[in-house]
């Protein structure tokens, strides 16, 4: 999505164009950062706001002004072990806050050889 704005926008001034998301569209940056482009270049916005993990924290009974920085936890390889999280989760549990930690998913994504066939 970064390097694809001006691609979403193209011809947004002429015809209708819809971009969907997983979630609330304004969980990503980039999703503000499209909005803004488009009304920016005059282009009319129509946000349809939908549920996601980060507003639905309160389900399991914790209040969202006890959350502090939320984490994501990827999986690990041979060669890449992210330790960034643990930092964040530190900190909140000091200042005595819930931590919601966002589990990367396992899906069988698609190599280069895939591709080729």
């Amino acid at each position: 999505m970064e390097s694809g704005a001006e691609e979403i926008l193209a011809d947004a001034d002429k015809v209708d164009v819809a971009f969907c998301v997983v979630g609330d569209p304004f969980g990503a940056t980039t999703h503000s950062d499209l909005q803004l482009r488009a009304q920016e270049a005059g282009i009319e916005v129509k946000v349809v706001h939908n549920a996601s993990v980060l507003n639905a924290v309160g389900v399991c009974g914790l209040q969202l002004y006890r959350y502090g920085e939320a984490v994501s936890l990827c999986f690990h390889s041979q060669t890449w072990k992210p330790d960034s999280w643990y930092e964040r989760v530190r900190a909140n549990r000091e200042r005595g806050l819930h931590t919601l930690c966002l589990l990367d998913i396992k899906v069988k994504e698609q190599t280069d050889e895939s591709l080729a066939r």
